[in-house]
C-alpha cells in the first residue's frame, strides 16, 4: 500500500479539499464533522457498558468515544513521527495530521450502535431471524444485513450515507478517515461475517465503498479488502480503553473492590513509575494515576508491535490485532483484566436483567415499524400503520426504495436512538404511555 493514497483527501461524493487560508485542515474538519453531529450527541445517552445507570461518573458511549479519541491520536501522532522517520510520509502531512486521521475515526468508532450497548444490537438480530417470514428480502447479503445486524457496519452507514447528506456522501469524510473506521472490511456474506457475526459494510453501501478503497489504492482480493494500516491504531486505542475504563467503571458502582484490580493496574503500568497515592482514601484519586500510565505504557507497546509488524501491516498481510500481540506482565494483566470483568460485570444480575429488558424493548418499535412498511410496499396502508409512518416525520420511506433499502431505513431509526427515548417509544406503543 501506498501512503500518498492512504492518506488521500479525496472526500466522498465531492472533491473537496481544505483552502490554504483554512486554519483546519481536511482532517481536523473530519474531527468537526463528526462531533457536531446529532448521531454523535445521541451517544451521551447511548450505553456503553450498563444500561440506564443513574451514576454521573460511569462512561457512556460519547465519554468512551471522547477518550478512545485521545489515546488514538497519541497513537496516531507516534506512528506518524516512523513514517517520517522512514520518509514514506507524503511531504505535505505532518505527523500530527496522522494523529488528527486516528482521532476521528476514533470519535466515530461507536457512532452506529444501537441503545443498549450489544444488548441492543443482538437483540435487532435476534427479531429479524424470529421473523423471517415477514421480510421481503433478495439475496443472502440483504438477509445478512439484518439477521447479523452490526454496529460497525451502522458505523460506516451513518457516516457514509445517514447523516447530513442523505444518499449523497453522508458526513462526506476523507477516504484516510473511513478508510481508518473500517475494523472488518467486507459485507455481511463474507464468510468471516458469517461466522464470527463481523462486517463493516452493508449491501446499500456497496457503492460507497468501492469509491473510498479504488481512491485508498487498496484492491477487493477474495471477497474482502485489506485493512487500512490506520485502523490498527484505532482498534487498540478502543482496546486500551473499555479494558481500563470498564474497570473503572466497576468501581463506581462497587461491583469491585480496589483491592481487586490494583495489582493490575500495577502491572499495566509496566516499568513507569506509580504516584504516591498509597494513602489516599479516595479510590478515584488513587487510580488515576495508575490509569494514566497504564495507558501511557499501552500506547508505547503498540507503537513498538505496530513498528515490528510494519512491513506485513503494509502489505494487508497482518491478521492479528496490536493488543493481542502484547507478552510479560502487561498482556497477563490484560487476560486478568478480561476475566475479572467477564465474573463481575456482564454477569451482574441488575446488568443481565435489564439487557432482557432491551428485547422486549426493541421487539415492540420493530414488530409496527416492518409491518407499516410491507403494508406502505404493498399499497395497502392501514390507520395504525398510516400512524406509525407518521411518527417518522422528515425520515418517511420512499414506496419506490426497494424493501432492503427501507428495512435499513427502520435499523437506521432504532439503532439512532437512545436508551431512554427507545424505551419512551416503546411505551407509547404498547399503550403504557396512555
Amino acid at each position: 500500500m501506498d501512503w500518498n493514497k492512504l492518506l488521500s483527501t479525496q472526500r466522498l461524493d465531492t472533491q473537496g479539499s481544505a483552502k490554504p487560508e483554512d486554519v483546519r485542515n481536511d482532517f481536523h474538519k473530519d474531527y468537526d464533522r463528526i462531533i457536531f453531529s446529532p448521531a454523535f450527541r445521541r451517544m451521551g445517552r447511548k450505553t456503553q457498558v450498563h444500561p440506564l445507570v443513574n451514576h454521573d461518573h460511569v462512561h457512556t458511549r460519547l465519554t468512551h468515544s471522547l477518550e478512545v479519541a485521545s489515546v488514538g491520536r497519541s497513537l496516531g501522532i507516534k506512528i506518524g513521527n516512523y513514517l517520517l522517520s522512514k520518509k514514506v510520509l507524503p511531504e505535505l502531512l505532518s505527523p500530527h495530521d496522522v494523529g488528527a486521521i486516528v482521532q476521528a475515526a476514533c470519535l466515530a468508532h461507536d457512532i452506529g450502535n444501537p441503545p443498549f450497548g450489544h444488548a441492543g444490537e443482538f437483540a435487532i438480530r435476534q427479531w429479524f431471524q424470529d421473523n423471517t417470514e415477514k421480510l421481503k428480502l433478495e439475496t443472502l447479503r440483504e438477509r445478512n444485513d439484518l439477521e447479523i445486524f452490526e454496529g460497525n457496519a451502522q458505523g460506516f452507514r451513518v457516516v457514509a450515507t445517514v447523516e447530513n447528506n442523505f444518499n449523497e456522501g453522508g458526513m462526506r469524510l476523507t477516504c484516510a478517515t473511513l478508510g481508518t473506521i473500517v475494523k472488518y472490511p467486507w459485507f455481511s456474506d463474507y464468510k468471516t461475517a458469517i461466522d464470527y457475526g463481523k462486517y463493516n459494510f452493508f449491501q446499500s453501501e456497496e457503492a460507497s465503498v468501492k469509491s473510498v478503497y479504488e481512491t485508498l489504492g487498496i484492491e477487493e482480493v477474495a471477497g474482502r479488502y485489506a485493512r487500512h494500516p490506520l485502523s490498527y491504531l484505532m482498534e487498540a486505542a478502543d482496546d486500551i480503553c473499555y479494558k481500563i475504563l470498564d474497570i473503572e467503571d466497576a468501581l463506581e458502582l462497587e461491583m469491585l473492590r480496589f483491592d481487586d484490580i490494583e495489582t493490575i493496574f500495577q502491572d499495566l503500568a509496566g516499568p513507569l513509575k506509580q504516584s504516591s497515592v498509597a494513602n489516599e482514601l479516595n479510590y478515584r484519586r488513587r487510580i488515576s494515576p495508575m490509569r494514566a500510565n497504564a495507558i501511557d505504557n499501552l500506547v508505547n507497546q503498540c507503537e513498538q508491535i505496530f513498528i515490528d509488524n510494519y512491513n506485513a501491516i503494509i502489505n494487508g498481510q497482518f491478521t492479528s490485532e496490536l493488543l493481542r500481540e502484547l507478552r510479560g506482565k502487561e498482556g497477563a494483566a490484560l487476560k486478568e483484566a478480561k476475566q475479572i470483568t467477564e465474573e463481575n460485570i456482564f454477569l451482574n444480575k441488575r446488568k443481565i436483567e435489564l439487557e432482557l429488558g432491551a428485547y422486549t424493548t426493541l421487539e415492540t418499535i420493530l414488530n409496527p415499524f416492518v409491518h407499516a412498511i410491507n403494508e406502505l410496499k404493498e399499497g395497502k396502508v392501514s390507520f395504525k400503520s398510516k400512524r406509525v409512518l407518521d411518527l417518522m416525520g422528515a425520515q418517511k420511506f420512499n414506496p419506490e426504495e426497494s424493501y432492503h433499502d427501507c428495512y435499513l431505513r427502520i435499523t437506521d431509526i432504532v439503532s439512532g436512538m437512545t436508551d431512554h427515548h427507545a424505551t419512551y417509544v416503546a411505551n407509547q406503543l404498547s399503550g403504557h404511555a396512555l
